[in-house]
Formats: structure tokens, C-alpha cells, sequence
């Protein structure tokens, strides 16, 4: 009869490992926190849709990009590093978004509850997180 014996190794580096996407994750979204004018929590409270897709496509695309860089990089180092850089990708997709956007002032619409800018926003990031993923490959 073969004796399976538990590898503690494995189960130690999956745990660090999930310790730093864990804050790899919230540091990502406390980067977005900072680059809006407004509470996003607060907001969401309050029931804003557009805030909560836009807060949404941000999670997801930071996952996205946590992910590929998770899964590209045995060192927690290196995927440390592509997520900044995916990080860094998407605030810049941001601010080039309200460059594209100037009839109107992006965070003001976000606030005010333009659904159609939250989902755009949305989808905007997600496709930035899939495009930036591909470069981490």
C-alpha cells in the first residue's frame, strides 16, 4: 500500500503566496481609493451604480492582472513587481480615459451616477487588465 505523507512546503508557499495576493489586492484597490476625489465607500453606501461598476471593473481588472502575474512568476518578488507595473498601467489608463473624455470630467460623472460611464469605466479596465496581462506572459 502507498503512503501518501502531506507536503508542508507546498502548503507553506501556497499560504505565503495567498498572504501577498491578499495584500497585493488591497493595495491595488487603495491606489484607485486615492486617484478619486471621492469617497468610493461612502458612495457605495449610497447606492451608486456607476461607482460600483467602476469600482467593480477596477477589482477585476487588478485580479486580472494579480493573477497573470501570480501564475508567470515562481518568485513573490517578481509578481510583486508585474503587479505594480500592471498597477501603474491602470492608473494611467485612467487618467488617459478623462484626457479622451473632456465634454466631461469623469469622477464628476462617477459621482453623480452616470451608469454609462461606470460601465465603461468598467469595461475599459477589464480589457486594459487583459491587454497589460498579455505583456506579463
Amino acid at each position: 500500500m502507498a503512503e501518501f505523507g502531506f507536503d508542508w512546503m507546498a502548503f507553506y508557499n501556497i499560504g505565503v503566496s495567498l498572504v501577498a495576493i491578499i495584500v497585493l489586492q488591497i493595495i491595488g484597490m487603495l491606489i484607485f481609493f486615492l486617484k478619486t476625489p471621492f469617497n468610493d465607500m461612502d458612495e457605495l453606501k449610497k447606492g451608486n451604480v456607476a461607482v460600483g461598476l467602476a469600482l467593480g471593473g477596477k477589482f477585476i481588472a487588478t485580479g486580472i492582472i494579480l493573477g497573470i502575474s501570480a501564475y508567470t512568476n515562481t518568485s513573490i518578488w517578481f509578481m510583486a513587481i508585474w503587479f505594480l507595473i500592471g498597477q501603474v498601467c491602470l492608473v494611467i489608463v485612467y487618467w488617459v480615459f478623462g484626457l479622451v473624455t473632456p465634454k466631461f470630467k469623469v469622477a464628476e460623472e462617477l459621482e453623480k451616477g452616470n451608469v454609462a460611464v461606470g460601465l465603461l469605466l468598467c469595461a475599459v479596465f477589464i480589457g486594459t487588465a487583459i491587454s497589460i496581462s498579455s505583456l506579463i506572459i
